[in-house]
């Protein structure tokens, strides 16, 4: 099960350290094609690509020595690619006897999956919406392959009993089964027999086509009336910048967000800092928007995706 410290005070889940390897990979993603970002141990990574290559070179020397090989993992290949590209929500879980799971009742939309390539090696994370839990995956045919994973350190309160049980359905075997179409549906069968069905959303660097950019924002746990609409309530943000050692070298000014960061669950009691991936969007999505896309705080200009929570700290 998922380890917790829980702790009424501040929580900081990436230590400098930790922090500056997550910046260098950030930095290092402008340079690959891979569709979302995970940590990797580097001596893992060249592992990975040195056996990519091997095999590579061993199907080219052969190419028809096994085409069920072939034909597998083409459809390997082509499936990972589907599931990598859209973020999954949970639509619904049914037990061993096809009842509901009471945990889930209430919060289904806010339960997600992501999976994501990164440099050779498949990860995904899933979270119902407090600690986001990270495990590598592998996928045989449609059987997926969970191993035990690594998870922030966030006291969810009414949310822990759902948090155990997604991570206990979610590690060791389960098999998949996608629909597609334009809104994709991902069946999950585990081997305890019950069944997670997960509805699919293009993530942005699908939808956008092209790389994010890393952005790190502090938002204040007090929301505030939003400056041209009062009947709505906006967050607080202020941008932070850290060197290459994670050390945080300036803060802005508070400022209020008009947006959405989609991925984010805004609780109303945590100080935090993210680490977003921002994409600037083109103008067939800035319908009704003449304004040039010169600022950073034209929020109408940029989608931005939650990528990770640096730092929580309960308000005071």
């Amino acid at each position: 099960m998922v380890g917790r410290a829980k702790k009424p005070t501040t929580i900081i889940f990436l230590l400098p350290s930790v922090l500056a390897i997550s910046l260098m990979l950030s930095a290092c993603q402008k340079e690959t094609t891979t569709s979302e970002e995970s940590a990797s141990d580097s001596t893992e990574v060249n592992d990975a690509l040195d056996s990519v290559a091997s095999e590579n070179l061993t199907s080219n020397v052969s190419p028809t020595s096994d085409p069920v090989r072939s034909t597998m993992s083409n459809a390997e290949a082509q499936l990972i690619d589907t599931l990598s590209r859209h973020r999954w929500t949970l639509d619904s879980v049914t037990d061993a006897n096809h009842q509901s799971v009471t945990e889930f009742a209430n919060i289904n939309s806010q339960v997600t999956l992501v999976f994501n390539e990164h440099q050779g090696q498949n990860t995904l994370s899933y979270s119902v919406g407090c600690n986001t839990i990270s495990a590598a995956y592998q996928l045989q045919g449609h059987t997926l392959t969970i191993d035990e994973g690594m998870s922030t350190k966030m006291s969810c309160s009414e949310l822990d009993s759902a948090e155990n049980t997604l991570n206990t359905l979610m590690l060791g075997n389960s098999e998949l089964k996608v629909t597609q179409s334009d809104s994709p549906v991902l069946t999950q069968f585990t081997s305890d027999n019950a069944t997670l069905v997960w509805s699919g959303r293009l993530t942005p660097q699908a939808k956008y086509n092209s790389k994010g950019e890393a952005v790190f924002w502090a938002v204040n746990a007090k929301k505030v009336d939003c400056e041209m609409n009062n009947d709505k309530q906006c967050l607080q943000i202020k941008p932070v910048t850290y060197d290459n050692q994670g050390i945080k070298t300036h803060e802005g000014k508070w400022r209020v967000f008009s947006g959405e960061i989609d991925g984010y669950h805004h609780d109303g009691t945590h100080e935090e800092v993210l680490r977003l991936q921002r994409y600037q969007l083109g103008t067939s999505e800035l319908l009704m928007n003449d304004e040039p896309l010169e600022s950073d705080t034209n929020d109408d200009a940029y989608a931005y995706v939650l990528d990770a929570v640096i730092e929580s700290s309960v308000a005071e």
